[in-house]
């Protein structure tokens, strides 16, 4: 892992619904410029202390971005290179670096690539890209059957197992880091055996050894995919799904458990870490208690990894993921034209974002921080981090009533509200804090 991602912290933005795109690609129109948008935000982004811009599809697509008709083309409704290569600097410029999402499983069924094959059969020099079956004749004009992403007839899976697809995607993500970028996202990784990454990889490293490398991984053995791809990390979809159930199910156990499945990982490598994405229903409408949303923030900034906010999230917004044409339109929405067009609802949970942020950026070894658990019941809990010589203690309350959880070695208050004293940590009632642990004990010297 390249040593600048340890102090990364991510805006998660998708481009086409944050700057209010057409759903659909109409030809080939005058590129909209919308990238403009996107950088009346960054100030925003500095502001609340993240240092990263991780931005969904900005590639030509007939759709939503993940039907990609062109790797090596900005998507019309967005601008053009030059409007995203100014955009890449502007975002270096104010220290932020940009990660790109790479939809390299498959391509959209408009992909010229594709097209040939329907228009030449079996016959076209891109045939290959694909998994084909010709029932009927495979001469032009056959239609074959073809492998697709998760039953959808408009995403035509690409053969990974194909020289030429490695080509393809060595070139698309060299172009694009070539152009500015610093980091991919690997959409759909969990579909692509780690054998084909761990060709691509090397070659795109060769050129650019400083990039950072995700996989979207939802299940599986993570640890296993990172090893075998050579990708720097995965999204950590247990802890996500951990942090909102046991929430909601006052069930710390499952969160506790999870924490420990995370403390495994972080022996082979630092997850992506986040409360909500592009894909899932929003925290903030998926809590069944809104008190319990600085709780989740907690858990997100305190426990190692490589934190991500998705845009929105910082300011409470609402939105439900449905599983219907449209679905996801409630949790990709258009943003404001600027920062100064916001209303003050979402100023609490801004301001929980803040304090954790500025809390990880002084406590810089949380990247790689390990998670045990201190005391658990159903409705409290007390966890410690440690690294690097230091520790901190994060105590959490989803009890109607105050409670006094009897931890060891809390001392300052360092974001949240409680008091510690030597009986333990008391908090009000679905309360929460972060607390100055002292040393960790790997010098002898731990607090108790």
């Amino acid at each position: 892992m390249p040593d600048w991602v340890r102090d990364s912290m991510w805006w998660h933005v998708y481009p086409l619904g944050f700057t209010g795109a057409p759903h659909g690609a109409s030809g080939d129109p005058e590129p909209a410029h919308r990238f403009a948008h996107l950088e009346a935000w960054l100030d925003h982004v500095v502001d609340l202390g993240l240092n990263g811009i991780a931005l969904g599809p900005i590639f030509a697509s007939s759709t939503h971005g993940y039907d990609t008709t062109d790797h090596l083309r900005v998507d019309p409704r967005l601008g053009t290179a030059q409007d995203a290569e100014s955009f890449f600097a502007a975002c270096h410029a104010k220290g932020l670096r940009v990660m790109l999402d790479g939809v390299f499983n498959h391509v959209g069924r408009e992909h010229p690539a594709f097209q040939a094959v329907l228009e030449q059969g079996a016959g076209a020099e891109t045939a290959g890209w694909f998994h084909l079956e010709w029932s009927d004749g495979d001469g032009a004009g056959a239609v074959p059957r073809y492998r697709n992403f998760e039953g959808h007839d408009q995403l035509v899976a690409l053969d990974h197992g194909s020289e030429a697809v490695v080509d393809l995607v060595t070139d698309a993500m060299c172009h694009w880091l070539d152009a500015g970028a610093d980091a991919w996202r690997l959409d759909a990784a969990y579909a692509v055996l780690p054998e084909f990454w761990a060709r691509v990889l090397p070659r795109v490293r060769e050129r650019h050894p400083d990039v950072y490398v995700v996989g979207e991984v939802i299940h599986g053995h993570y640890a296993d995919v990172v090893t075998r791809s050579g990708m720097d990390a995965v999204t950590q979809y247990e802890l996500w799904k951990a942090v909102w159930s046991g929430l909601n199910d006052t069930n710390f156990h499952e969160i506790a458990h999870a924490l420990g499945r995370h403390d495994e990982f972080l022996a082979t490598f630092v997850p992506w870490t986040f409360v909500g994405n592009h894909d899932v229903t929003r925290i903030a409408s998926r809590l069944t208690d809104e008190r319990h949303l600085p709780h989740a923030l907690a858990l997100l900034f305190t426990v190692g990894g490589t934190p991500a906010v998705y845009y929105g999230d910082e300011l409470a917004y609402r939105g439900v993921k449905e599983e219907r044409f449209g679905g996801d339109d409630d949790i990709r929405p258009l943003f404001p034209a600027s920062p100064a067009e916001l209303s003050e609802l979402g100023a609490d949970t801004l301001a929980v974002h803040r304090a954790l942020v500025g809390l990880r950026r002084r406590h810089r070894w949380l990247h790689t921080a390990r998670p045990a658990t201190l005391h658990l019941e159903n409705d409290r809990f007390a966890y410690e981090v440690t690294g690097e010589g230091a520790r901190l203690v994060v105590a959490l309350n989803l009890a109607d009533d105050a409670a006094v959880i009897p931890v060891t070695g809390a001392g300052e208050v360092l974001a949240g509200a409680a008091r510690a004293h030597d009986g333990g940590v008391a908090l009000e009632a679905h309360g929460w804090a972060v607390l100055d642990g002292g040393s960790d004990g790997s010098d002898g010297s731990r607090a108790s």
